[in-house]
């Protein structure tokens, strides 16, 4: 097994009011332990910085205050930095070729959201034969209400963990992901 680590759309917009990621807490401590040891244990460490393509998509506007990398990770070791604009960090980037040159066969997926940059890069990883490793409380996410209805983020975070258990993903946490390194 060759592992990569993914640190999926760790940017402030998450980290300010309206989109501010409550749950589970402690996620960002976790994220940044895992980055710390995949540095330690040689494990290629790939962030993945979401932008805008529309004016309308605030937050994720390129070079403003909110797109930028969470100063925590911005700081870490990386071994290379992915530019995506949908949620999915496999389409229209560089990651699928990248993790076949460096024969990459899983991958573990930190960041955020839960439910949507998250849950789609593992679902695409899957797809494309990698083993995926979620990291339960490496991700994260906050209460959702549109007119379909609304939802905590625990209720979604957890949702989404079981439907990544049932096939896509194997589910473990921060120290269950270390102590199998």
């Amino acid at each position: 097994m060759k592992r990569a680590l993914l640190v999926i759309d760790v940017q402030n917009v998450y980290f300010e009011q309206g989109l501010k990621v409550i749950y589970p807490k402690g996620s960002l401590d976790n994220i940044t332990r895992a980055m710390d040891e995949a540095k330690s244990h040689d494990i290629p460490i790939i962030v993945v910085q979401h932008s805008a393509t529309t004016p309308l998509s605030k937050g994720f506007q390129k070079g403003s205050e909110s797109w930028k990398l969470h100063p925590e990770i911005d700081r870490r070791y990386r071994d290379v930095l992915i530019e995506k604009t949908l949620p999915g960090s496999f389409t229209g980037t560089i990651l699928e070729s990248y993790l076949k040159e460096h024969k990459i066969d899983t991958v573990t997926i930190t960041g955020y959201m839960t439910q949507m940059c998250c849950d789609t890069t593992a679902r695409q990883a899957f797809h494309l034969d990698l083993s995926v490793e979620f990291l339960s409380d490496a991700t994260g996410t906050l209460d959702f209400s549109n007119y379909a209805g609304s939802v905590t983020a625990e209720q979604l975070h957890n949702a989404i963990l079981v439907t990544q258990a049932l096939r896509f993903s194997k589910v473990m946490t921060t120290q269950e992901w270390v102590e199998s390194l």
